[in-house]
């Protein structure tokens, strides 16, 4: 094996971050009952349940989102107890703690009500996460890649962000609470690709990669029209409803009203929507993300 300073020598493969949220427990159900499944010869691999209380009560979780309680301040809070605080604290002792963790990668498995296909969300752009969009890409021509580059905020939440290096696998259409085989199928097969660059980027076997590929990196989140109380008066446009990674442009309808008037896009960019009308974001009025198209080069 490579004896580079950076090789990934522990992965963990976590889903049931969100409970309702049922491909990657499945496959983590299967994966338990044949570990060589994710086996590989260089790194280890364990796989984390990470929220079975909201999966117990099929909800997307019991108190708060799991997903945002991964902060260095908010892990090292005692008197965050409730169950997601709870469970991120022991999440953390398990593969981390963060900042000194003892896994090296994490794979978080998510679905999405969203028409997204299967998106692979990079949440860094060193070179170690561009070849690995573009070896996904090559094995899965139908898989998206997303930049939600983490590296310029203060901080990074997620539940991925315990490790150096993780990745946020999201697939969909797929109501919550329910499985789809085509969603638990993409996931299936970009968690297997996502296993198989890093055993090859450990001995320094990956093929020739294109030395550039597309995709998408994250703008903004747009909420659905609200009146001066706060309460919803739109949805989102029937043109956008669906068409995650289409283009709109300035002037495009992306919202009508429940009078029937629609409101349009005004940006100075061309918009590529995703999460579109994503159920759990409906707490918070959001309807979408959006993305600008980009070139990654190698």
């Amino acid at each position: 094996m490579n004896t580079r300073t950076n090789t990934i020598n522990s992965v963990a493969v976590v889903g049931g971050t969100h409970g309702n949220e049922f491909s990657g427990i499945y496959l983590l159900r299967k994966w338990q009952q044949d570990p060589q499944l994710i086996a590989r010869d260089s790194f280890a691999t364990q796989t984390v349940f990470a929220n079975p209380k909201a999966f117990e009560e099929n909800k997307r979780y019991l108190d708060c989102d799991l997903n945002r309680q991964f902060s260095f301040e908010d892990l090292n809070n005692p008197e965050l107890a409730n169950y997601e605080q709870s469970r991120a604290k022991a999440i953390n002792l398990q593969i981390g703690p963060k900042g000194n963790a003892k896994t090296d990668f994490i794979i978080d498995l998510h679905n999405t009500t969203s028409n997204m296909g299967p998106t692979l969300i990079l949440l860094q752009s060193d070179a170690f996460n561009r070849k690995m969009g573009a070896y996904v890409k090559a094995k899965m021509p139908e898989a998206v890649v997303v930049l939600e580059d983490q590296t310029s905020v203060d901080e990074h939440y997620f539940l991925s962000s315990i490790t150096k290096q993780g990745v946020i696998v999201e697939v969909g259409p797929q109501s919550q609470s329910v499985i789809r085989q085509d969603v638990l199928d993409w996931m299936e097969e970009m968690t297997q690709h996502i296993l198989d660059y890093v055993e090859l980027y450990n001995s320094d076997s990956l093929p020739s990669l294109p030395a550039s590929y597309e995709a998408f990196k994250y703008e903004e989140t747009l909420k659905l029209p609200e009146d001066d109380n706060g309460e919803r008066i739109g949805m989102v446009h029937r043109n956008v409803q669906d068409a995650d990674f289409k283009p709109i442009r300035s002037g495009d309808p992306i919202f009508t009203l429940f009078d029937g008037k629609e409101i349009c896009w005004i940006g100075d960019y061309e918009a590529y929507p995703h999460f579109i009308n994503e159920a759990a974001y409906y707490d918070n009025n959001l309807a979408m993300s959006l993305a600008k198209k980009v070139i990654v080069e190698l």
